[in-house]
């Protein structure tokens, strides 16, 4: 099990015995200085990707910072497969919020046609009132969803899709 803690001591002692700041730390790896000093405290963990920049930069493996303490080195191959994750991790992430963008611009487009049919009084007229009806339909169902995949639950309803699919493909 990962102990957020003392992992956060880890980073911190690696940091000081290079004589660094926070500030320089999080300047070169292109984050704000609160998010160096939650790692360091254990209230956050660093994305995979920095964790893999932390390694690089401290001169240990991504297993010894997940482990908080130092070890025999890991083996180029190991070392591959996780830049490999990371790097599909941050594929995912950028499909995500891709989609997520993409859905936001239908919900605003569908809002403005909504908006504009309202505004030229033709919502009561009758090929308009539907097209009306659709536009403001589908710009709540963007907002609702957007809300839904940008909240806390986005994780345990893409967790629940996850299952589903190893079910259906087992």
């Amino acid at each position: 099990m990962i102990d957020q803690q003392s992992i956060g001591a880890f980073l911190r002692e690696l940091r000081q015995a290079q004589g660094i700041t926070q500030e320089a730390l999080a300047s070169e790896l292109g984050v704000s200085n609160r998010s160096v000093s939650r790692w360091e405290t254990g209230r956050t963990m660093p994305d995979f990707d920095l964790l893999i920049e932390l390694a690089k930069r401290y001169d240990v493996s991504v297993d010894e910072l997940l482990a908080a303490e130092r070890s025999p080195s890991m083996d180029t191959q190991t070392e591959e497969s996780l830049y490999r994750i990371a790097d599909y991790t941050n594929n995912e992430r950028d499909v995500f919020t891709k989609r997520l963008h993409l859905m936001f611009l239908a919900g605003i487009v569908a809002m403005a046609l909504y908006m504009t049919l309202e505004f030229m009084d033709l919502t009561n007229t009758e090929p308009y009132d539907f097209v009306a009806g659709v536009g403001l339909g589908i710009s709540a169902g963007m907002l609702i969803v957007g809300a839904i995949f940008t909240s806390a639950y986005a994780d345990r309803i893409r967790a629940a899709k996850q299952r589903l699919l190893h079910r259906k493909s087992a």
